[in-house]
């Protein structure tokens, strides 16, 4: 089952030709999950080849347009294109009032439910959680109530060894007991450990999504040891004033954070469009944490 993430903007407040504002779309486990909504996401989503339907949460960061403004847009085209499975939208709870307003301004309803699930800002939480994955948010530090996203496989079951299973002619009632790594007992009392028919569980991916803040290092916990993390560096070094002025952060504190809370590989984006590429970011970062890039509008990222 696939972890794979795709970038849909990877721009600051302002579009450019080469650079949409924040949305991303995650494959986890055949969970599709939109997070952020800038405008023109509906167009980058065709554009990259991901189906609209398939989506079935959505996650918003906060209430900054280039962060939210392509989300009304987005729920009108799948209600055109005949959408009647649910979704679930987590974000600010004035969120939910826009989206009911938007639909009595219009005089059109959707055909299909909405599940809102407004997230707190005062500390860590569990917002979604089924057989495969794990979602939590938590507080950033930004101008207006801000939430980041930590989304994480479960721990995944062990695989059996099928041909000496077979073997030994165990019974089918070993399986489950098996796939969780544990030993099994058969009805005459012998023994079966789990060590010897199964193979360890592959490790499971995670990833945190860190959108505008400024530096906080209270937050590393929530992305310790994360396979990929994303962290906004709308600006560098350079222009550490206006990241302090408008509680950003630049590559190098995006890097400073990622290596204290030890990821696998470091993303950085929502960059300012006064920039005319990346090489001045992926510089600043790599001087301190080595496995940093820019993303890039259309980037995909496996674990």
């Amino acid at each position: 089952m696939p972890f794979s993430l795709t970038i849909l903007g990877s721009g600051a407040a302002l579009p450019t030709s080469r650079r949409n504002p924040t949305a991303q779309y995650l494959n986890c486990n055949e969970r599709h999950i939109l997070i952020d909504c800038a405008e023109g996401t509906q167009v980058q989503l065709r554009k990259y080849g991901i189906k609209f339907q398939r989506i079935s949460l959505v996650l918003i960061s906060h209430l900054h347009g280039d962060h939210y403004f392509g989300l009304i847009g987005l729920l009108s085209t799948m209600n055109l294109l005949g959408r009647t499975k649910e979704i679930h939208i987590f974000g600010p709870e004035e969120l939910k009032g826009i989206i009911e307003l938007q639909q009595k301004a219009s005089g059109h309803r959707y055909a299909f439910y909405i599940h809102f699930h407004p997230t707190k800002n005062d500390g860590a939480e569990l917002i979604y959680e089924d057989r495969f994955i794990e979602i939590t948010s938590f507080p950033l530090k930004h101008r207006v109530k801000t939430c980041g996203f930590r989304i994480s496989e479960k721990q995944k079951e062990y695989t059996i060894n099928g041909e000496l299973f077979r073997e030994d002619q165990l019974s089918l009632q070993a399986i489950p007991f098996f796939r969780r790594g544990e030993d099994y007992q058969d009805e005459e009392g012998r023994l079966f450990p789990a060590s010897k028919y199964t193979f360890p569980p592959k490790k499971s991916a995670s990833y945190a999504y860190f959108s505008d803040t400024a530096l906080n290092m209270d937050n590393v916990i929530h992305a310790r040891e994360a396979d990929l993390l994303y962290h906004e560096a709308t600006f560098t070094q350079r222009h550490a004033e206006r990241a302090r002025a408008t509680r950003h952060a630049t590559a190098g504190q995006a890097a400073t954070f990622a290596q204290a809370a030890g990821v696998g590989r470091l993303l950085l984006g929502h960059i300012s469009s006064r920039y005319a590429d990346s090489e001045e970011h992926e510089q600043e970062a790599r001087a301190i944490f080595e496995n940093s890039e820019v993303v890039e509008d259309g980037s995909v990222y496996t674990c």
